[in-house]
């Protein structure tokens, strides 16, 4: 696991961006995708840079349920509106909350991914240590699948909401075997409310009460964080 402290979010975006630019130039062709505010520092600098996606594809992390792709809210809208609109892929895939049966939808989301295997995953990270919507004990070798978020996500997202009322309840993530199978992991965190959750995913035991902890097992993991998020870590890191 490579960790990389910067001093701040524009900071974390440019050092991310230019692990996109790397990719891209080794052959990346799938590219795994966040949402919510932390990765859109990188989303400015890739969309004001010269990098060229039109013959990638994307796949989301995740979307709410009930919410169509036109809402403002929906995930799908965040992407279009802070990345695709500026840097299209060639095929842009997300989670569809508005399926009538879920199930169809998850096994859907399934084979996208089978299909399209990631070559680099952006990640955020939870103050308990969820990654996607894994909440704390969610299985290892989870795929795609519906959750109930707790009330702690359904606080921290409802910042973008006018009423705490309106936060879906639910939503469909890809599940923690999923996200393991990218080639490359890239997660990013700022901040000092990131802290404890950024030290026990690196220094703590692999469990699935931090879900996060499993990205100690996989093979290429790097870590952006500015200085109040690494302020937990141990000094010789």
């Amino acid at each position: 696991m490579r960790i990389i402290v910067v001093a701040n979010a524009n900071e974390g975006g440019k050092t991310a961006a230019q692990i996109f630019s790397q990719e891209l130039q080794n052959g990346a062709k799938v590219f795994g995708l966040a949402t919510g505010s932390t990765p859109l520092s990188t989303y400015r600098e890739l969309c004001n840079s010269d990098l060229d996606f039109s013959d990638c594809s994307s796949v989301n992390l995740d979307e709410y349920v009930g919410i169509s792709a036109a809402n403002p809210e929906s995930y799908a809208y965040f992407m279009h509106q802070n990345l695709f609109a500026a840097k299209p892929f060639a095929h842009s895939f997300i989670p569809n909350g508005m399926a009538k049966e879920i199930d169809e939808e998850i096994s859907r989301y399934n084979r996208v991914i089978d299909e399209h295997p990631v070559d680099l995953q952006i990640l955020g990270i939870g103050q308990n240590g969820h990654i996607g919507f894994n909440e704390p004990g969610t299985p290892f070798d989870s795929l795609t699948h519906k959750v109930a978020l707790t009330e702690s996500t359904i606080n921290a997202n409802s910042r973008f909401f006018d009423d705490i009322r309106d936060v879906p309840k639910e939503a469909l993530t890809m599940g923690l075997k999923s996200i393991c199978q990218a080639k490359h992991i890239l997660l990013l965190a700022y901040g000092q409310n990131k802290a404890d959750a950024i030290n026990k995913m690196v220094n703590g035991p692999v469990s699935e009460e931090l879900p996060a902890s499993i990205l100690q097992n996989h093979a290429n993991v790097t870590v952006i964080v500015d200085e109040e998020a690494a302020s937990g870590l141990k000094t010789d890191r």
